[in-house]
């Protein structure tokens, strides 16, 4: 027998027990009737008895520091049997518990409180809301001290049902991440995805219908108590995410655009710290309503000539010094006609600078030469590099990529030029950021997650850590490569706009028409997703921007500077990303001068001069020490030619001479001799590329 039909039985006897005592003291009882299930007839009238859910308080939502994004705050409705009270404390108290009434919610005179609980009383009415409004835990305290409702339950009759209110105390902050649960059990964000660990587990107390349809809750040993839930800390940084979203809403504010979104994320944790997702009210303003960073699917446009860099570098012999004709900005590829941005075309370039100006004629020609006859394989990066299906992100409702196929039959001879640059599939902007994040963090691809751990107090109940989604998703060499590429577009390409003084920020601009009804329109998505600072990446982050209105309407001009806000602001408050000060080069007492690399010639003499014990192995020009007991051993330093040489240890002039000899040019930070190059030793040269040393 269940708990349900034994309350339910022993409800019954507790009733006949009280019908048969009066019978025997010769009162007067009515019909009694019972009716299987839930309910029985008494003198006439039906009493019904039901298990009702009690629902349990839903577990708090964490910030990354601890604090509160989402709890759940207790609200009380007030209701009372007025006829427990005994006759002379329900009369010395019913005007002064009016007067507070009135005084409280000042929605009735203190004369028609009194009225209402005293009608209630004489007509034998065991349950009164006194008033819908409901009130907060301080207003309970205080109301549990006023006559009959300090007599409390039992003998006051007041009896407090708790309601549990859902508060957000950053108010409208990462809204739409946070998400909700409604009443029917669907929802979004956080609360929807995470709902089994949130919303604990209802418990179920027996209810009895009185008079007017109301349920009065029947209090019994057997009820079913319910569990809260459990807590979740998520990886986001509240001062960030009010930074992104300021940042993003003003952009969004001053373009008149559609929708926007921008997510930043840790490079080597794969930790989203902020998220911010704004759409148009339709009324001049903003509001998340929803998740486009991760439920959107958009034409990636050039951010995508990232992926076919990568294809041509790693499966062809394409060097990025080589040449490629893109002529006067228009090319036609079966009838269809190709353009570049700047009017009049770039002629014959590079196709490094192909890709810092972002030429679509070039992506397209070089695609359609190498994979023309094999365009599975270009597809096949797309299945590598996990952009082809949802990468199962802790949030719910992600979006599915849309990729053509060599096989679809609506593939055809301009499917493969035109997804080169960007066109004719979509994916999310989640997608694109986990791909560049990869390069940031030495071409592993990691799963972005945004929930840390599930604990329950202080205790860590489950903890999340960033899935490798691919531990190499390119060589070392095409790697380097590509790092190139993203840090020239900023430095003399399209985002040369977001070039500051300060600290190196590597990435890809991209403008996509938006296709309405089959045609594109003269409307864009505009975007920027990159890395900072370039050399030792630690953010990664996309904005992007949907159909800005005005004179900009380009990835540099609309989400471009958001990037560079947030980057500067982070960079700000980040002392980890500031040059340390330089400390004083301290030798091995008593040994030896600094002598690391560098040209033997002048090096031998040096050490001669010092009195410095030293012996070659080498004939080479260029060499590197090595310490052998009291003496330097010489060691071959080789340099060759169309290689990137190891200046590391090398003076700045001898470094500044070998590097601009091989066609380098050359930018340099700090003091001292080379202790970092950003090109790896070996990597072949692209004339007119830039490498970047770090002194020390």
């Amino acid at each position: 027998m269940n708990i349900k039909k034994s309350i339910l039985i022993r409800v019954r006897i507790a009733f006949l027990a009280v019908v048969v005592f009066a019978i025997s003291v010769g009162a007067k009882v009515g019909h009694i009737q019972f009716v299987e299930g839930e309910k029985w007839i008494k003198m006439g009238s039906e009493i019904s008895f039901d298990y009702k859910k009690v629902k349990a308080t839903r577990g708090n939502i964490f910030s990354d520091n601890g604090s509160l994004l989402a709890t759940s705050l207790p609200f009380y409705k007030v209701a009372m049997d007025p006829t427990l009270a005994k006759e002379e404390i329900f009369r010395e108290g019913i005007d002064s518990l009016s007067l507070l009434l009135s005084r409280y919610y000042k929605d009735r005179s203190a004369t028609d409180y009194k009225r209402m609980i005293r009608d209630a009383r004489l007509g034998n009415k065991q349950y009164l809301v006194v008033n819908r409004k409901q009130i907060n835990y301080q207003a309970k305290k205080e109301m549990s001290t006023w006559p009959i409702f300090r007599e409390g339950r039992l003998r006051g009759g007041v009896l407090f049902e708790k309601i549990d209110v859902r508060y957000r105390p950053f108010s409208h902050l990462s809204r739409r991440t946070i998400g909700f649960v409604n009443e029917n059990g669907n929802g979004a964000g956080l609360e929807y995805s995470f709902e089994k660990a949130l919303g604990g587990q209802d418990g179920e107390a027996l209810f009895q219908k009185i008079a007017g349809g109301t349920w009065k809750p029947v209090f019994d040993a057997n009820n079913i108590k319910s569990i809260d839930g459990l807590d979740i800390q998520t990886t986001l940084d509240i001062n960030l995410q009010d930074v992104a979203e300021t940042a993003l809403y003003d952009a969004m504010k001053g373009h008149d655009a559609d929708e926007g979104t921008v997510v930043v994320m840790e490079v080597k944790s794969g930790e989203i710290k902020a998220i911010s997702n704004l759409s148009s009210d339709g009324h001049g303003d903003y509001v998340e309503k929803f998740n486009h960073a991760i439920g959107g699917s958009f034409e990636p446009g050039s951010t995508y000539k990232l992926v076919t860099m990568m294809a041509l570098l790693e499966d062809t012999g394409v060097q990025l010094n080589d040449k490629i004709e893109t002529g006067n900005g228009e090319y036609f590829f079966y009838n269809r006609k190709v353009r570049d941005h700047d009017e009049g075309g770039y002629g014959t370039i590079t196709v490094q600078r192909a890709f810092e100006v972002s030429s679509n004629i070039a992506m397209a020609k070089l695609a359609d030469k190498h994979f023309g006859l094999k365009p599975e394989k270009f597809v096949e990066y797309a299945d590598r590099l996990h952009l082809s299906k949802p990468l199962g992100l802790q949030i719910t409702g992600e979006s599915s990529p849309k990729i053509p196929r060599p096989k679809d039959k609506d593939w055809s001879g301009i499917s493969l030029p035109w997804m080169s640059y960007g066109y004719g599939f979509e994916m999310s902007p989640m997608h694109t950021l986990a791909l560049y994040n990869a390069v940031a963090n030495d071409g592993k691809m990691i799963k972005p997650i945004i929930v840390k751990r599930i604990m329950k107090a202080d205790e860590v109940v489950e903890e999340f850590d960033a899935e490798v989604l691919n531990s190499k998703i390119c060589s070392k060499r095409t790697l380097n490569q590509l790092k190139l590429l993203l840090e020239s577009v900023v430095d003399q390409g399209t985002a040369s706009n977001l070039k500051n003084a300060h600290y190196r920020i590597a990435g890809k601009t991209g403008t996509a028409q938006i296709l309405e009804k089959g045609k594109y329109t003269k409307k864009y998505v505009t975007s920027f997703v990159g890395y900072f600072p370039a050399h030792e990446p630690k953010y990664s982050a996309i904005v992007l921007v949907k159909n800005p209105r005005g004179i900009y309407q380009y990835g540099n001009s609309v989400a471009g500077p958001v990037f560079k806000r947030i980057a500067d602001n982070i960079y700000s408050r980040d002392l980890q990303l500031h040059q340390a000060m330089e400390k004083k080069s301290v030798g091995e007492p008593g040994v030896f001068p600094t002598i690391r690399a560098g040209r033997q010639e002048e090096l031998v003499m040096l050490c001669n001069e010092l009195g410095v014990s030293n012996h070659s192995t080498t004939d080479e020009e260029w060499i590197k020490a090595v310490k052998n007991g009291n003496s330097v051993v010489w060691r071959k330093n080789q340099v060759i030619k169309g290689l990137v040489p190891d200046v590391q240890g090398m003076t700045l002039r001898d470094a500044i001479y070998l590097l601009e000899k091989n066609g380098l040019r050359v930018s340099v930070q700090g003091r001292g001799r080379v202790s970092e190059q950003s090109l790896s030793p070996g990597t072949r040269i692209s004339k007119g590329a830039r490498i970047y040393l770090q002194l020390s």
